[in-house]
């Protein structure tokens, strides 16, 4: 198999990734962390993976819908168009376009206006992943899982959770959410739905990058 390697934001979805046993570097959750992660992996390896969780900005997709993009895009239009091969080990183009950085769209009418420039779905990482493949001459793919769907803003507390290792503060996440309870229930929400999206990638990392 050819060498890949793969990026991803949170230290949990590296542990998702690893049990491929090919080499995973965590870039913290932001475009420059993952154009740093993916510096790290470009001179030992053939191809790029990035992987994890994503926003649903289609209401068709719901949290644990799996993606496999044909395209990521920037926020400024810049265009990548994802590896035909990659896309097969990873089980399969599912052909949406993909917003690959910030900023972080927290709202419902921010997730329409994106939705309405033709992006599917969002990520912070994918857009850093495909310009370091591009300069370095590689593949690149993106496999992701629906977290939050297109009709639930993102709560206050989520977007304080993340240090710079990709690590989820769980003292950020309790400061936050107690100076705004109303935001419980988003909260409770999210995280059954980012469970429902790393349940459906451990069962897609179960059964793909084989020959």
């Amino acid at each position: 198999m050819t060498s890949i390697g793969v990026v991803v934001g949170l230290e949990a979805e590296a542990r998702l990734a690893r049990a491929w046993g090919i080499p995973v570097v965590v870039g913290g959750g932001t475009s420059t962390g993952a154009a740093t992660a993916a510096a790290i992996l470009v001179h030992s390896v053939q191809a790029l993976v990035s992987f994890g969780l994503a926003g649903g900005l289609d209401p068709a997709l719901q949290p644990g819908t799996i993606l496999v993009p044909s395209c990521v895009s920037s926020s400024d239009g810049t265009r990548w168009s994802t590896n035909a091969d990659l896309n097969k080990l990873l089980g399969g183009c599912t052909g949406h376009t993909l917003l690959g950085d910030g900023p972080i769209l927290a709202t419902i009418q921010a997730k329409r206006d994106a939705r309405s420039r033709g992006f599917h779905a969002v990520d912070l990482e994918s857009a850093a992943v495909a310009a370091a493949a591009q300069r370095h001459g590689l593949p690149f793919a993106v496999l992701r899982a629906v977290c939050d769907p297109a009709d639930r803003p993102l709560p206050r507390a989520a977007l304080v959770a993340l240090d710079a290792q990709g690590r989820i503060g769980s003292l950020r996440v309790l400061t936050a959410a107690l100076s705004n309870p109303a935001e419980l229930p988003a909260l409770i929400a999210l995280a059954l739905d980012a469970n429902r999206a790393r349940r459906a990638l451990r069962q897609r990392v179960g059964g793909t990058l084989r020959r």
